[in-house]
C-alpha cells in the first residue's frame, strides 16, 4: 500500500490525522507503534528519529511526513477528496491554519501539561502549571463558545482542518476541564464533532486503549458510542 501510518490509538495527536484519512476514504496502512518497545518503533525510528507520531510515510512519492497538519495538508494536496480540507482561497486558508494552531496550542498543549501531570511521581507534580493550563483552556472555551454562534463547522463553513484539530483538543480537554453548563454553543459544536462519522470511527478504534488514560473518558465519550 502506498501510504502508511504511524500511530497510537490513544494519541490525540494521531487522532487528528486519521480524522482527515477517514474524511476521504483515504486508503493507508495503520501501523501500530509502542514507544516503549524497541522493536515495535524501531521502523518510526528509522523513518523519524525524533520518534513522535503520527508520521506518514508515502512510498510512491518517497516522501516522509510529519506533524498532524502537515501530514493533513499533504494529503489535501496529494491525496484529495470529496471533503476539502483546507480552503482554496488565500483569506480562508491564512485563517483556517491560525485557528488549527489556537486548538493546538491553547487547548491540546494545554491538556497535555494537565494529563501529564497525572502521571508524574508523587511529590514531582507542578501544581502551579496545571493551574496555568487550566486558565488557558478556559479562556480558549470562551473564545471557542462566542466564535460558534451561528456556525456548524470551526470556520463558518465546511467540515476541514479546524474541525479535525479541535476533535481531539476537545475531546481530552473536557475530562481534565469540564465546559462550563452555559457554554451552550462549545457544547454543541462537540457534540457535533463526535457524532461525525471520521471522529466517531477514531474513538470507537480507541475505546480498549482509553483504560490507559489517566482520568475518566465515560463522559466525554458517551455520545460518540450512541453514533456507532
Amino acid at each position: 500500500m502506498t501510504l502508511k501510518l504511524y500511530y497510537h490509538p490513544l494519541s490525540s495527536s494521531c487522532h487528528k490525522a486519521i480524522i482527515a484519512l477517514y474524511e476521504n476514504g483515504t486508503p493507508f496502512e495503520p501501523i501500530l507503534v509502542n514507544l516503549g518497545d524497541e522493536e515495535s518503533s524501531r521502523e518510526l525510528r528509522g523513518l523519524w528519529p525524533l520518534a513522535k507520531f503520527p508520521v506518514l510515510r508515502d512510498d510512491a512519492r518517497d516522501c516522509t511526513v510529519a506533524e498532524a497538519t502537515t501530514i493533513i495538508e499533504y494529503l489535501d494536496v496529494y491525496y484529495p477528496g470529496a471533503t476539502k480540507l483546507l480552503p482554496a482561497d488565500t483569506q480562508s486558508a491564512w485563517q483556517a491554519r491560525m485557528w488549527d494552531r489556537f486548538y493546538d496550542n491553547y487547548v491540546h498543549i494545554q491538556m497535555q501539561k494537565i494529563v501529564g501531570d497525572h502521571l508524574r511521581p508523587a511529590g514531582a507534580g507542578d501544581a502551579f502549571g496545571v493551574e496555568q493550563a487550566k486558565t488557558t483552556i478556559r479562556t480558549a472555551y470562551g473564545m471557542i463558545d462566542a466564535r460558534m454562534a451561528g456556525k456548524k463547522w470551526a470556520t463558518g463553513g465546511a467540515y476541514g482542518l479546524v474541525d479535525c484539530a479541535a476533535s481531539p483538543a476537545l475531546f481530552y480537554a473536557s475530562i481534565a476541564v469540564p465546559f462550563e453548563p452555559a457554554q451552550r454553543q462549545l457544547r454543541d459544536y462537540f457534540e457535533r464533532l463526535k457524532t461525525r462519522p471520521s471522529y466517531a470511527r477514531v474513538l470507537h478504534e480507541a475505546e480498549p486503549y482509553f483504560n490507559l488514560f489517566p482520568m475518566p473518558v465515560k463522559p466525554a465519550l458517551a455520545s460518540a458510542r450512541e453514533s456507532q
